[in-house]
């Protein structure tokens, strides 16, 4: 059903105070009344709403405190990459995505380099950053050589906080003062280096930030003034690179209608491209995310955290570019990734959503490392897949045969209807257009 686009009554605008302290049916109650109109739309949408509750109480009351103002679920599809070959280790990759040809394009991108030795990956570092952002009003000189004498006991101070994590192998790397005067008046900066293990550390890391700031207002009381304390999700040395690599001559296939060697340069022009033209580098490295959010989504991480800090890395030497790369050296193709993230595979949403926990038992209970390399190789592996297809037959061809399903349920299709439509489409290109009038030719004469 659609729901209506403006059935609000000007005499109803007036704030909903205390919405968030009604119950859920109260808040869709109060919600339908301002916004929808009377009568059985209002009971449609109602209906609507409720019928993505889980039936399980227990299970809808721990998705209802996930977040604020909870009334439903939105579902999205978990789908699996069965045997994708990383570092000659074979796993099941979830994937939470809603775009089907992503999924397709990693598994027939899993298959291609299965059989010529799968995908590798190493961790570069794993270090993460956080930042105490203040104002200094006094002597700059002051400022520097008393941090210089005060420095240990900002280690000292957060000892409670950080004692847990150094027993993980965590904790406190580094801590420096900042002087950025240059770039705008009185400002400074402490920035730290956190190692956080499998967590993804943002409330460690907060934590620990907003102790340092109580501490320099008590030690700079007048001449400092804090502004703020929080973790930074731009982790340029929290790195991961993934590759797959081939003599040239197994990339032959009689089916590309070009050598091997003829492909592996199309792929490497393609990847030229997206380092030297924008346009291309944002629709290029869209499709590697396609692959990544969906790993980062299945697990419970932060999807935008892990795009922002990307696309940042992209556009570290002044210009957005790829962020993979491609050769042909010696005979030899190699594809890689090089690329920053944080995830985690304890704490947050990793341990309570229980399709989050399932994703990690697929993927044998992965280290926050071994699931970045996971990650990576997947967005690899959707990247390659998505050039293949671009430097041989086009994306289109793929891509809307995958999407027929969605068209066909927008139309209404039958099951028949849909078998045949399928059939017929085989060896054509699909169209909305096209799948639509032909739907309305099998209607005329059935």
């Amino acid at each position: 059903m659609q729901v209506p686009d403006s059935f609000i009554d000007e005499n109803k605008l007036a704030p909903l105070r205390g919405f968030s302290k009604l119950t859920k049916d109260e808040k869709i109650e109060r919600i339908l009344s301002h916004y929808l109109a009377d009568g059985d739309e209002r009971d449609a949408v109602q209906t609507l709403i409720k019928s993505f509750w889980h039936r399980d109480e227990s299970l809808q009351k721990i998705f209802d405190e996930f977040s604020e103002n909870t009334i439903s679920n939105f579902y999205f599809p978990f789908g699996v990459v069965p045997h994708f070959v990383l570092n000659n280790k074979s796993y099941c990759v979830p994937l939470v995505i809603e775009e089907s040809s992503v999924v397709a394009a990693c598994a027939r991108s899993a298959n291609f380099w299965q059989k010529r030795g799968g995908f590798f990956a190493r961790i570069i570092d794993t270090e993460k950053i956080g930042q105490v952002h203040f104002e200094w009003f006094g002597d700059k000189e002051i400022l520097i050589n008393s941090f210089n004498e005060i420095k240990k006991f900002f280690f000292l101070h957060v000892s409670d906080h950080t004692a847990n994590m150094e027993k993980r192998g965590g904790g406190v790397r580094t801590l420096e003062l900042l002087d950025k005067t240059d770039l705008m008046p009185n400002y400074f900066q402490l920035k730290g280096t956190f190692e956080t293990c499998d967590a993804m550390g943002a409330n460690f890391i907060n934590t620990v930030l907003e102790a340092w700031a109580k501490l320099l207002k008590e030690f700079f009381a007048e001449d400092l003034n804090i502004i703020m304390s929080i973790l930074s999700n731009y982790t340029p040395n929290s790195r991961v690179e993934a590759w797959v690599e081939c003599p040239v001559t197994d990339l032959d296939d009689p089916n590309l209608e070009m050598s091997g060697t003829e492909f592996a340069q199309k792929i490497i022009k393609a990847v030229t491209i997206a380092k030297v033209d924008v346009h291309r580098a944002t629709t290029h490295n869209k499709g590697i995310f396609n692959g990544i959010d969906a790993v980062v989504m299945s697990t419970g991480n932060d999807f935008r955290a892990v795009e922002a800090c990307g696309h940042t890395y992209a556009s570290r030497t002044g210009q957005y570019q790829s962020l993979t790369h491609a050769e042909l050296k010696d005979g030899v193709f190699k594809f890689w990734i090089d690329i920053p993230m944080s995830l985690g595979t304890v704490g947050g949403l990793t341990s309570l959503h229980p399709l989050s926990k399932l994703s990690l038992s697929l993927l044998k209970n992965p280290t926050a490392s071994e699931l970045m390399m996971i990650a990576a190789s997947i967005g690899l592996a959707q990247n390659f897949g998505a050039l293949r297809s671009l430097v041989t037959s086009g994306i289109q061809k793929g891509h809307m045969k995958m999407h027929l399903v969605n068209i066909l349920n927008s139309l209404n299709a039958t099951d028949a209807e849909k078998e045949m439509v399928k059939k017929h489409f085989t060896t054509k290109t699909v169209s909305f257009k096209d799948v639509r009038d032909y739907m309305q030719e099998l209607r005329q004469y059935h």
